[in-house]
């Protein structure tokens, strides 16, 4: 079956935006050794899952990017994957391979989980979800999420947008490893226990 991952940065205080969205705050944090532990994290996976201001910022960047500022394997996967984009008040997705789902979100992606391998015998890949706090949100509620990537950043906000909100019941991770970044940010990979 299908694994879902979230892959997202959160400033020590455990925000992923900014109160106004704003994610200004990473800049720098992703150098040569991130974007390295990123194109290892792509290349496991063949689709994303994305909610509208995601979607939105990922659109607005990914199709004019080049390689003198992002890697070519990176700038392929962001264009060429399928994403799937859970909205109830966008009325269209206009990115290459978009495909957007006003239902439940939690529905949708277990159907997607349990996708068999390719007619070609090539075995399904894992989804990703970068940003998209309230699609993370959902999805760890209902226990929907395998794997945390989680990227601790050395900055307090003081008030954002909560990477966890709104959940009710515990959930149980288990530490598979954690990497140091020469620019203080630290990764957390975690496995879901519920599983």
């Amino acid at each position: 079956m299908r694994k879902v991952i979230v892959s997202n940065l959160v400033s020590l205080d455990g925000y992923y935006a900014g109160p106004n969205g704003e994610i200004d705050w990473f800049t720098g944090l992703a150098d040569k050794e991130f974007e390295s532990y990123a194109i290892d994290l792509i290349s496991t996976a063949d689709t994303m899952l994305f909610g509208r201001v995601t979607y939105e910022l990922m659109a607005s960047y990914w199709p004019t990017a080049t390689p003198a500022t992002d890697d070519p394997r990176i700038i392929d996967a962001m264009n060429s994957f399928p994403k799937v984009v859970f909205s109830k008040t966008l009325e269209k997705v206009e990115w290459t391979n978009s495909r957007l789902v006003k239902s439940d979100v939690a529905e949708e992606v277990l159907r997607l989980k349990q996708l068999p391998a390719s007619p070609s015998g090539g075995s399904v890949k894992n989804m990703v979800i970068y940003g998209s706090g309230t699609i993370v949100s959902a999805l760890a509620h209902k226990n929907l999420i395998d794997d945390y990537r989680i990227f601790v950043c050395p900055t307090i906000l003081g008030g954002g947008q909560p990477l966890f909100k709104d959940i009710v019941d515990r959930i149980h991770l288990r530490l598979l490893e954690t990497t140091r970044f020469g620019t203080g940010m630290v990764a957390l990979h975690y496995l879901s226990d519920q599983k």
